[in-house]
């Protein structure tokens, strides 16, 4: 477990920047026009793959493409919601519980022997 601790924490950083590069211009440029949003977003994702990229190489190490993957989804969850409730104002939902129990699901699937 403490191999995948640097992949975990790179993920993590990758999915801050992912959530704020596709969605913080919702909330943030939504009077400015298309291209300006667009060129905002590149240039945050910059910043993810950066450190997705390094992730998925460490992690590959020890881990399938596969659980890589499932690892990267609940990642996002985790991040998303923060970001939905914190950054863009909006109500939390039993929902996201529902959700994050599907995802963790498929987590125990993805990692058991």
């Amino acid at each position: 477990m403490l191999s995948i601790l640097p992949t975990i924490s790179l993920l993590v950083l990758s999915n801050i920047f992912m959530t704020f590069a596709w969605y913080s211009h919702l909330r943030t440029l939504g009077d400015k026009p298309i291209w300006i949003a667009i060129a905002a977003s590149w240039g945050i994702a910059f910043f993810e793959y950066v450190l997705m990229v390094p992730a998925n190489r460490l992690g590959h190490a020890t881990l399938s493409v596969s659980q890589l993957k499932i690892l990267q989804e609940a990642i996002t969850l985790l991040v998303f919601i923060p970001f939905v409730a914190l950054f863009m104002k909006e109500p939390l939902k039993l929902d996201y519980l529902w959700a994050g129990l599907c995802i963790m699901a498929a987590v125990y699937f993805m990692f058991r022997s």
